[in-house]
């Protein structure tokens, strides 16, 4: 990673901010299963691939006012004595004691993991229930899941190993675990690409009362067979984008634009990108989704440290910043922080 480039100055240094969406994990011994050459995405996550509270906390205050935090499951420091199915509840203990390391106020006034979104397999239908009751009992912080379901034909875009199952949305067994988390009153997190988003929208038009995150803007793509197309697949993801839009239990996390699958920017590790070319890079998409989904339905994200590929922390912010300075103070209080702290139940950080 670049770090000799001349740091930005801190556009709004006092605006409060809620990243929502970031990752704790340990990724050598990964690292260490994928032989070299590595895929693109793989070898994007080298430099990062140990990131913690030092790490992390280091990202959070090296300017931008950044109040809390969410953590998103990662499949990092999994429980392996408790058995297949229970096993991330020890993702969920690992970071619940991250966050109280931050709340001991030693650190300052960063609350980092205020809200932590876990992992359990839905697939397993109605057993689900169990796997969901121990993750809240592991962390009152504990807000809801991620299950991933990115998929792809081409495996130059993203690693085959990674990918989630063919038709997972659609199967009765994964609806039938999903409805477990309306009957708990708990989130869902989703991960998909480009392609993937009419999955979305059939899953979010089934269960019309479930609060439901869309993450990364919807996972737009450059590398593989994408590699160069993004100005001829906009309008489809765009039009993708409005549907999705008109389901009220979705919101959207605007971010993971800097990660190498996205390519924008096309060369990494890029810290030396400054905010400027960032912003006018990811515009389009940020202003869509928001134009789509309105400020109450959307909020900024890092995304790190997979989008440290792509973007600095302060000037991934400074990009965030520039995109919406033309919003009022009412629309930027929501997008930093207001629509977060509402979706994830935090309302307090910001007291």
């Amino acid at each position: 990673m670049n770090t000799t480039a001349t740091p930005e100055p801190i556009l709004e240094p006092d605006l409060p901010i809620i990243d929502p969406h970031h990752h704790l994990w340990d990724l050598r011994p990964l690292m260490a299963a994928f032989p070299e050459p590595r895929h693109p995405f793989i070898e994007s996550l080298v430099d990062a691939a140990y990131y913690t509270f030092d790490q992390f906390h280091a990202d959070a205050t090296s300017g931008h006012r950044i109040i809390a935090s969410v953590f998103v499951e990662c499949g990092a420091f999994y429980n392996a004595a408790l058995g297949e199915a229970l096993k991330p509840v020890g993702e969920v203990e690992f970071v619940n004691g991250v966050a109280a390391q931050g709340a001991s106020g030693i650190y300052g006034a960063f609350r980092p993991c205020a809200g932590i979104v876990g992992h359990a397999d839905l697939s397993l239908g109605a057993a689900a229930g169990a796997v969901l009751d121990a993750l809240a009992a592991a962390s009152p912080r504990f807000r809801g899941i991620r299950h991933q379901g990115a998929r792809l034909a081409d495996g130059e875009a993203y690693p085959p190993a990674l990918m989630a199952p063919e038709g997972l949305f659609a199967s009765s067994a994964f609806r039938t675990g999903f409805a477990e988390l309306g009957k708990r009153g708990l989130t869902f997190d989703v991960w998909v690409f480009e392609p993937q988003l009419g999955e979305v929208i059939d899953l979010a038009r089934a269960f019309p009362d479930q609060p439901i995150c869309l993450d990364h803007c919807g996972g737009p793509l450059g590398l593989g067979s994408y590699r160069g197309t993004h100005k001829e697949r906009f309008e489809g993801w765009r039009a993708a984008i409005r549907r999705l839009a008109e389901c009220p239990n979705v919101v959207v996390k605007l971010g993971g634009l800097g990660m190498a699958q996205v390519q924008l920017p096309d060369r990494g590790p890029a810290a030396g990108v400054g905010s400027q070319e960032l912003a006018e890079l990811w515009r389009p998409y940020i202003e869509t989704c928001i134009e789509a989904f309105g400020p109450s339905r959307a909020m900024f994200e890092s995304n790190y440290p997979p989008d440290r590929w792509g973007a600095s922390y302060p000037a991934l912010w400074n990009a965030f910043k520039r995109i919406a300075s033309g919003a009022s103070v009412d629309e930027k209080a929501a997008l930093f922080s207001g629509t977060a702290a509402r979706f994830y139940r935090i309302a307090d950080v910001l007291a």
